[in-house]
């Protein structure tokens, strides 16, 4: 065990948590406080707190591992994110912030996909809190699961116990302070995750010579530096090159993402919030990438690959500095969590114990019941995370992402850009989006393809939607007077 590392680790993690408790005691607001901030964040706060939640530990131990492992070809999947990222803040962002505020003031996804609709029914925040439930309890194992990993490789603490010990300080933050208080630690977090990719590989590459890989020799796989090629047959990497783009979609229906466009504090810092984000998020990327290809030149072959940016933090930097530049994998971890807790809580909470379960429940005892569904996700994503065939971190993210994108990102986009849309085709969209998903990966013959889920899924929900509207009588025209209203303020 590395002590200086392990006082880095607990001086950062205390630090998250005393954000948490300063926010609890600072604000005494309502639902929308707590689960939006108010609609009050900043345009750097709203950009870096957005990626921040997106680019989980992934970005640093999953990505790197898998271009580190089979080369370049792996890179799509970076491509395919930052164009959906940036696609997003330019088309989605403005108008989501304005709808869902002419919405009845929605302060979460299925509220704004019910009262974009002017519906009554429930059916729409019991559908979508469900899928939320399933598909955060695998996104945040995937988090959690970093950590455990993280600890057992750096501090050689037992991972499972690590990862209990991560979820107990991520809880403790979201579960004092709400959403400001996961913004304010994703801003952080973000700009540490930034530093740490930047500064990793290039001195990796200015040390190249003196690097364990020039001793030992490097070697490459085959096609290593080929963009086009994933080491496998032909067909099967251009599926990997479709499943890389289609990572993309995923931004349009991430709801711990996008519930950030709508807390922006006003249509002005959208635009600057937009051009923040957009370069922090390439940045990320780019500097992924390049520390995948920096750890290969500098450290050779190592026997997980996984362990590729770990590996070379240690091996480059000082204890004192490497603690402080691994705490980027606590912070990329954490920040995604933290996120999918509140936005699981917050789809309980407000979608279905007040309006379903206790219609007459108190704002204190939704918040409640809310702040306990922080700790039951958290729970099981321990469970999953560290039972043996959870699978790896990349693959538990790419589930749950596939879930997310497939099942929402159709209907929020037909929301916002066709004033024919309807509630009935809007959950239909949903639901085939999330079963195309889970059925695609389920079925070996369909998953053997090697065609990522979220692209079958995505277009079946695509075509759902519209087919059901067409096939419909319209939305009324109270609808369409919201939708055009909403249209005229955001032009």
């Amino acid at each position: 065990m590395n002590y200086t590392e392990l006082v880095v680790f607990i001086i950062y993690l205390a630090a998250m948590l005393g954000i948490g408790v300063f926010f609890f005691f600072r604000d005494k607001g309502g639902e929308k406080e707590y689960f939006l901030g108010g609609r009050q964040m900043g345009p750097w706060v709203s950009a870096l707190s957005a990626g921040a939640s997106d680019m989980s530990a992934w970005v640093l131990m999953g990505l790197p591992a898998s271009i580190y492992a089979a080369g370049l070809g792996q890179s799509w999947i970076a491509i395919g994110l930052a164009a959906g990222y940036i696609l997003s803040w330019i088309f989605l962002a403005p108008r989501l912030r304005l709808f869902s505020i002419a919405a009845n003031d929605s302060i979460t996804v299925p509220q704004y996909l019910t009262n974009r609709f002017l519906s009554k029914s429930k059916s729409m925040q019991v559908v979508c809190a469900m899928i939320f439930l399933f598909a955060y309890a695998i996104y945040a194992s995937a988090s959690i699961k970093a950590c455990g990993t993280l600890f057992n490789t750096v501090l050689g603490i037992n991972a499972t116990l690590a990862m209990y010990i991560a979820a107990s300080i991520i809880i403790g933050y979201t579960f004092l302070g709400g959403f400001k208080a996961v913004c304010w630690t994703d801003f952080i977090q973000g700009l540490l995750m930034l530093a740490a990719l930047m500064i990793a590989p290039i001195f990796a590459l200015a040390l190249l010579n003196n690097g364990p890989g020039t001793t030992a020799g490097v070697a490459f796989p085959e096609n290593f530096w080929n963009l086009l090629s994933s080491g496998k047959a032909d067909w099967r990497s251009w599926a990997d090159i479709l499943s890389g783009l289609g990572w993309g979609l995923g931004y349009f229906g991430m709801p711990h993402i996008i519930v950030r466009f709508m807390a922006i504090r006003s249509q002005k810092d959208v635009k600057k919030s937009a051009t923040i984000g957009i370069t922090w998020n390439v940045l990320i990327l780019i500097f992924a990438v390049l520390a995948a290809c920096a750890g290969r030149l500098f450290l050779g072959e190592i026997s997980d690959s996984s362990l590729v940016f770990i590996t070379m933090v240690r091996t480059i930097f000082p204890a004192i500095i490497s603690g402080i530049l691994l705490s980027a994998i606590l912070a990329a971890a954490m920040s995604t969590a933290d996120s999918q807790l509140l936005a699981s809580a917050s789809a309980f909470a407000a979608d279905v114990y007040r309006p379903v379960i206790r219609k007459k429940a108190s704002d204190r005892e939704m918040f409640w019941a809310g702040r306990f569904v922080v700790v039951a996700i958290a729970i099981v994503a321990v469970i999953i995370a560290s039972s043996p065939g959870s699978g790896s971190i990349m693959d538990l993210v790419g589930n749950a992402w596939g879930v997310f994108g497939a099942a929402f990102g159709p209907a929020i986009l037909l929301s916002l850009f066709w004033k024919r849309f309807t509630f009935p085709a809007a959950v239909t969209a949903i639901v085939v989006g999330a079963a195309v998903d889970i059925l695609w990966l389920a079925i070996p013959a369909l998953s053997g393809t090697g065609l990522y889920e979220i692209v079958p899924g995505f277009i079946a929900s695509m075509i759902a939607g519209i087919i059901v509207t067409l096939a419909g009588k319209g939305p009324g025209r109270e609808v369409e007077a919201l939708y055009e209203k909403s249209l005229i303020v955001s032009e």
